[in-house]
């Protein structure tokens, strides 16, 4: 049972700041902590979100545990000053009543003093550490040699950002090596006797996907496997991934109108310093760079409609700020400066000389956040007060820009809260990773990314998405997120695995989720999750659609033949029964249906859709079931169907992903697709006024049953 004392009663006092699931969760960490006895091979896992509140819920569990049995916390933060010095400042800030009071003494181990008293050491201590060779290695002398007795104590590990260099290898010239932190993680794992260990992310996926031991240059690399797992809960005005990458854009919610596409060719122009490509002279119709203006257009708008939605409540005004992240590059951040002000001058000039371009920017910009300023029927203010308002910004210079690619950039912008400070009433950072883990922006309502690696490695990417976290929707209404299409197609994967994971952990802890890959004789066969690319990969959980989207069809002449084969096909497989009514057809014919539709599309540029993976997707959902129709699928048929081409979205339009709908083809599928997966095929007439080649064609949509565990699917060939 544990003890609720003076420590923890500080933090939960506060008005408003834990909920009662917050309490649940804080207290259920400790408990287990205590009664587990968790080694270092099991930690327990605190699982949140990214800037959803895991510090405030690890500070809590750490007071909680420090009247419950333990004497010592070791936090463990990412390898950069400015987050170790922020992390230290947040510490001592929430535990100075108690260090007044001698209870408590809270140290960086870089700085804290050469010796410490008794009277010291008989107090609860914290000591906060970079993951760092020299200081980790302080760490180990300060256990090891200098205050040996220290290691008898019960002590709390809490490995902040745990996936970052907590555990892995690195390969270099053919030679698998240990990472050095991990390896010093392993030396102090072993040095101290009595230690529970809580390991804090968003990104669980290397703490989860680890070989199960491996031996490397004689020492033996025993991976952190958690022991148990602990959701934190999320704030109702929290804005996630949910948000940024939903099911599809038809819904009638603000996320249909937050994504706006960059051209892959654009985002290469932003990457060198190449006057012939970007025309400085002509920054403001120069065409290869038409979605950065376009986009600091909108957050130029976007800042001063706020500002101006609350002047009429007679509230005061926020600041705002802008990212720009598109390479780790200093070169290109510099680069990317120079056309970033070129732009903001160009504008400004515009302005001041009433050049009609900036009315026709500012117009065209404002037409684009209509649409989701109405949605929720905020007060929106009328354009020749907007066109004032971005006028005088830009005269007065509202607009700041500030590139950061230094540590001691990081913490010379860093306000007394660990945000980046906000000095202007419109602020753009142009940066690379520095500006990832534990730097939260805030008021963030534009979002310009276009890291493109050859393999996304989901705990990265997802950390490079500064625009999560506590948003009102006053502000989510003029926010926008650019990006190539291919970029997003693989966040939004990420975001489908990660919901699976977190859904499964929460269901099942011990078992969460299953791992299989395609095998090179087009197979399905259980793997090893380490050996899983995660951005190349399909989630499969209950009713997951998989479909092709972003293609034009082939033409009339060749086209014509195979939808009339399909036709027949399909009567034949009905029996002559009504096509509108679910029936059930073999695996086999399901297999030779989506062989001749793939025959019939061609994907455009920056869109992909591997049919091999569909079809394995299809053998796999289909041999789950064990039961009388064990080689069956549902085939669902809709006729007549007229869907456009492309969606428009404000000034901008995307591929149409929805051919099948919730009210229809949805009810179908919870009726009827329980321990039998679903193959929606809708017939489109292809008109050309919807921009098809006016010809009919079929769109599949394999759908997984109701009745399966979330899966992470390989879509990579595999030699196993």
């Amino acid at each position: 049972m544990i003890t609720n004392g003076e420590f923890y009663k500080t933090f939960i006092s506060r008005d408003n700041y834990y909920s009662d699931k917050d309490i649940i969760c804080i207290e259920n960490t400790v408990t287990r902590l205590i009664n587990l006895n968790t080694s270092e091979q099991s930690p327990g896992m605190l699982l949140g979100k990214i800037q959803s509140g895991k510090t405030k819920t690890f500070l809590a569990i750490l007071a909680l545990a420090f009247d419950n049995e333990f004497s010592i916390t070791i936090v463990l933060t990412k390898g950069t000053k400015a987050l170790a010095k922020q992390t230290y400042e947040r510490i001592s800030s929430e535990f100075k009543e108690h260090e007044r009071n001698d209870l408590v003494k809270v140290f960086d181990i870089m700085t804290m003093p050469s010796h410490l008293t008794g009277w010291e050491l008989n107090q609860k201590i914290v000591l906060v550490v970079k993951k760092q060779k020299d200081n980790l290695n302080k760490l180990i002398e300060l256990f090891e040699n200098k205050y040996p007795d220290l290691r008898n104590k019960r002590i709390l590990i809490i490995d902040d950002e745990a996936d970052y260099a907590s555990v892995g290898f690195k390969k270099e010239k053919g030679e698998v090596d240990i990472n050095t932190t991990a390896h010093q993680l392993e030396q102090l794992r072993n040095i101290a006797k009595k230690t529970s260990f809580l390991q804090v992310t968003a990104t669980p996926y290397s703490l989860y996907l680890q070989p199960e031991t491996i031996s490397i240059k004689d020492i033996e690399f025993r991976p952190i496997r958690p022991a148990f797992t602990e959701l934190v809960p999320v704030h109702e005005n929290y804005i996630g991934s949910d948000y940024y990458f939903s099911e599809n854009i038809q819904d009638e919610n603000l996320s249909k109108y937050l994504y706006q596409p960059v051209k892959n060719e654009e985002l290469l122009a932003l990457r060198k310093r190449d006057y012939r490509k970007i025309k400085i002279e002509k920054i403001l119709t120069c065409n290869i760079v038409k979605t950065l203006r376009s986009a600091l257009c909108n957050f130029v708008v976007g800042g001063c409609i706020r500002r101006l939605q609350a002047e009429e409540k007679s509230e005061t005004p926020k600041k705002f700020s802008f990212l720009i992240h598109t390479d780790s590059g200093k070169a290109t951040h510099s680069w990317q400066e120079e056309v970033v002000d070129a732009l903001k001058n160009a504008l400004a000039n515009a302005a001041e000389s009433n050049n009609p371009i900036i009315n026709e920017l500012i117009s065209s910009s404002y037409n684009e956040l209509l649409p989701s300023l109405s949605l929720k029927k905020f007060h929106i203010p009328n354009i020749n007060d907007v066109t004032s308002k971005v006028k005088e910004s830009l005269k007065e210079d509202w607009v700041m820009i500030t590139k950061v690619n230094s540590e001691r950039q990081v913490e010379e912008l860093l306000d007394e809260t660990g945000q980046l400070r906000l000095r202007t009433p419109l602020n753009i950072f142009i940066g690379g990773q520095i500006l990832d883990r534990g730097i939260t922006i805030t008021n963030l309502i534009g979002f310009y990314y276009g890291r493109k690696p050859n393999i996304f490695q989901q705990d990265t990417v997802l950390q490079h998405s500064r625009m999560f976290g506590f948003r009102p929707l006053e502000d989510l209404a003029v926010t926008r997120f650019y990006t190539e299409n291919t970029i997003y197609v693989a966040m939004k994967k990420m975001h489908e695995c990660d919901v699976a994971l977190r859904e499964a952990l929460h269901k099942n802890p011990d078992h969460p989720i299953v791992f299989i890959e395609k095998s090179l004789n087009g197979s399905v066969i259980p793997c090893s999750p380490n050996k899983i690319a995660l951005s190349k990969t399909t989630t499969l959980k209950p009713y997951k659609r998989i479909l092709p989207v972003g293609f034009q069809t082939i033409y009339k002449m060749e086209l014509l033949p195979i939808t009339k084969k399909i036709d027949t096909k399909l009567e034949e497989l009905s029996l002559g029964n009504d096509l509108l009514v679910p029936f059930l057809i073999t695996k086999n014919d399901a297999l030779e249906l989506i062989g001749l539709i793939e025959k019939t599309m061609i994907m455009e540029e920056g869109y992909n859709f591997d049919w091999e993976s569909m079809k394995a997707a299809l053998i796999y959902l289909i041999d789950l079931n064990k039961g009388q129709d064990s080689d069956k699928i549902w085939c669902l048929v809709r006729k007549d169907r007229n869907i456009k081409r492309t969606v428009s979205i404000g000034s901008h339009a995307l591929f149409a992903d929805a051919p099948d709908s919730t009210k229809n083809e949805g009810l179908a599928r919870k009726k009827y697709s329980i321990d039998i997966p679903m193959l929606v095929l809708t017939r489109q007439n292809g008109l050309k006024s919807n921009e098809w080649r006016d010809c009919p064609f079929y769109w599949p949509i394999l759908s997984a049953q109701e009745k399966i565990k979330p899966t992470i699917f390989s879509e990579q060939n595999i030699n196993s």
